[in-house]
């Protein structure tokens, strides 16, 4: 118990309460404790009941069953992998630019899901993270389920047709991507390559609650820096499947 209490504690801050919350709210609404009735996102309920916690508890919860459980166990195991990555990796001491994207992809896929009639958003949140760390580190190699090995951009579109197999939503995955996508041109491809204006600024307050830390600057004026990932060792990872391992181009 004591090796995974430590384990949990070296996650990062932000997605280890992420990770628990996804995976303490499926408990819940499986015990019975509370009904998965009240923990769905339904339009009519948020709107005419006032039930405004429904946004919420919709990111965190999952239907777990016999027919779920692999779409649900793989899918934290992106949010686990990806947002781990993106938070020590491209954000790493800006906690406070990383909760702003978070929010931002939310409130997207929040407007999305009440248009939509959607009642789950775990799933979208978590593709709209894995497209962010994908476009960030779109040459990379990486290498998935039965040694298949391209670059890191087709990450999304891999795993979008991978949980259709296993029993996902083509839908929630592409709106997943999609407000990903939205995320990265607002915030990098318009101002930095086409010249554009600047839309997206992580407000003041967000860094009084979560200052940077080790002498990060404060917003984006440059994309976000690349850590080196380590090159895979021959053998190594006890023969699991390393779902997203990066690699350099031109690394052996």
């Amino acid at each position: 118990m004591s090796d995974i209490g430590d384990w949990f504690k070296n996650i990062p801050f932000i997605t280890r309460y992420w990770f628990a919350g996804s995976i303490a709210v499926p408990l819940i609404g499986k015990l019975g404790l509370i009904s998965p009735m009240y923990l769905v996102l339904w339009p009519e309920a948020f709107f005419h009941k006032f039930q405004i916690w429904r946004p919420i508890s919709a990111t965190f919860y999952f239907p777990v069953g016999p027919g779920t459980g692999f779409l649900y166990l793989v899918n934290l195991y992106f949010l686990y992998q990806y947002s781990t990555r993106l938070e020590t990796g491209a954000f790493d001491g800006r906690p406070a630019d990383y909760m702003f994207m978070l929010l931002f992809n939310w409130i997207c896929i929040v407007i999305t899901g009440l248009m939509m009639d959607m009642q789950l958003l775990m799933i979208p949140l978590i593709m709209s993270v894995l497209y962010v760390w994908a476009q960030l580190n779109r040459d990379m190699i990486v290498s998935f389920w039965f040694g298949t090995r391209f670059k890191a951009c087709y990450l999304p579109w891999v795993i979008l047709g991978f949980n259709y197999i296993i029993g996902g939503s083509i839908v929630n995955e592409l709106i997943g991507n999609l407000v990903g996508h939205l995320y990265f041109f607002l915030m990098f491809k318009y101002p930095m390559d086409l010249g554009g204006r600047s839309f997206l600024s992580t407000p003041q307050f967000l860094y009084q609650m979560l200052p940077n830390r080790r002498g990060g600057v404060s917003g984006f004026g440059v994309p976000p820096s690349r850590r080196p990932v380590p090159q895979e060792q021959p053998g190594g990872g006890g023969g699991r499947h390393n779902w997203g391992q990066g690699f350099r181009l031109g690394d052996d």
